[in-house]
């Protein structure tokens, strides 16, 4: 799934936003600031959460194991030039976001109990019409799979058991399955609280643990590079550099040859992060307490920002200065853990297990809204309820599974949710257009911005 013509689908569209829009979305930062702070929310408006927890329940799916387990994975196969590319992903799919977001609210339908509802499906159905139905169809049976909490049950458990269990001789090679299943019930009983609560409780809770979860995080990496200073600089260049001669690439060449395959691996991987253009964010962000559209797509370009451009790049310094990325290993909690205790000794172990633990839940919550969404769009809201026991299963699923098996699986579903949510932004780019040219006139007839 995850050839050239998908990433010309993303890459490239997300290019076509970027010059399209005059890089005008860009140029109000300052006002999406304002935005998230709630200086304009009104109880009076339609939809569930405001923007902070709007873009605090994206974040939690997007902010968590992808990017530290994931970025790993990507330096540990693609060499230290996969992450430039990730932050080429990252700029363009800004723009991205800020047009899917903005058509989250847009187009928002009614599932079949008469609520309004947004998401890609939504999106489809209002805004290119009913012959599109299967489109939509497409993206939500995608949707059903691609956000299963298998990958986070995984690297949870693995970091627990490797980091806790196997080092205080509580488990071995001859219980392992015991042991990773015994987690995942722990890991389905703390989710469970929150996760049958719907989009109200899983937005309150993210919009507390979101943003404590990436302070922590980025000041334990800063610590790491302060300790590191005099590589930092020798290791930003050799990013750009290997991104262009592909000089540490470690995995099968495909795709055009060395450099090619290079791009696809740092687009997936930075795709998996932030979800620019693969549509599941448009499930929250549609959810959002609003009723100007363009808002919600300043405040959905942010994440891809805070998810990969600080993120991402935290986590790829840490493995890169501290030259863990060099031992062969590609499991991604490994590496990355590596990292952490060779600069912090076995404390740092601990702060980067605290770390997974909480971004491995926050995207379990989140992501368990996101599939419940998309049965109800399949099936009829009132049956969508029955699959968190199914997103259940999967998590113990996950816990006991193999990574490479948890890792494909994702990536092709989340490869199928791409197709209808790109081919829909781009039809609807002119009207995304339109409304921004409008709003930003409004707003500056208002005084609100210069």
């Amino acid at each position: 799934m995850w050839g050239i013509p998908l990433v010309i689908l993303l890459t490239g569209g997300g290019f076509y936003f970027l010059i399209y829009s005059k890089m005008l979305p860009f140029r109000y930062f300052g006002h999406s600031i304002n935005i998230l702070r709630g200086k304009y929310d009104d109880p009076d408006h339609p939809g569930d959460i405001s923007h902070f927890e709007a873009l605090s329940s994206a974040l939690a799916a997007t902010v968590g194991l992808g990017n530290i387990s994931g970025v790993a994975v990507a330096i540990a196969l693609g060499g230290p030039g996969a992450v430039f590319w990730m932050w080429v992903s990252a700029v363009v799919g800004m723009a991205t976001k800020f047009f899917t977001g903005t058509l989250s609210i847009m187009y928002r339908g009614k599932d079949s109990n008469g609520d309004i509802q947004g998401g890609t499906m939504y999106i489809i159905m209002e805004g290119l019409g009913a012959r599109w139905k299967p489109f939509a169809a497409l993206f939500a049976i995608a949707g059903l799979f691609g956000p299963l909490p298998i990958f986070q049950a995984n690297q949870v458990t693995q970091i627990v058991r490797d980091f806790v269990l196997v080092p205080n001789g509580i488990t071995n090679a001859s219980n392992q399955f015991t042991s990773d299943f015994i987690s995942g019930l722990v890991i389905l009983a703390i989710v469970s609280i929150v996760i049958f609560g719907g989009i109200k409780r899983v937005g309150k809770v993210a919009s507390k643990m979101v943003p404590a979860m990436v302070v922590i995080y980025v000041t334990c990496v800063l610590v790491i590079l302060g300790i590191h200073f005099d590589v930092l600089g020798e290791y930003l260049l050799l990013i750009v550099t290997d991104a262009f001669t592909g000089e540490y690439f470690n995995a099968d060449a495909a795709f055009g040859g060395v450099l090619g395959s290079l791009i696809v691996h740092g687009v997936k991987r930075a795709a998996f992060s932030n979800e620019a253009g693969i549509g599941t964010a448009t499930l929250a962000h549609g959810a959002a307490k609003t009723d100007e559209p363009v808002r919600e797509g300043l405040v959905a370009m942010m994440a891809p920002f805070i998810d990969t451009i600080v993120v991402c790049t935290m986590t790829a310094l840490a493995i890169l200065v501290t030259d863990v990325w060099k031992t062969g290993d590609e499991n991604g909690i490994s590496l990355t853990s590596s990292a952490f205790q060779e600069a912090l000794g076995p404390f740092g172990v601990y702060l980067l297990i605290f770390c997974v633990l909480v971004f491995g839940f926050s995207s379990l919550f989140t992501y368990s809204y996101y599939s419940t969404k998309c049965l109800g769009f399949l099936i009829g809201a009132d049956k969508q309820k029955y699959f968190n026991y199914f997103y259940a299963m999967a998590i113990i699923f996950g816990s006991v599974a193999t990574i490479n098996a948890v890792l494909n699986f994702t990536d092709g579903m989340f490869a199928l949710m791409s197709i209808p949510t790109m081919t829909a932004a781009l039809l609807l780019s002119p009207k995304v257009m339109a409304a921004a040219k409008d709003y930003f006139a409004r707003m500056k007839e208002q005084g609100i911005i210069k």
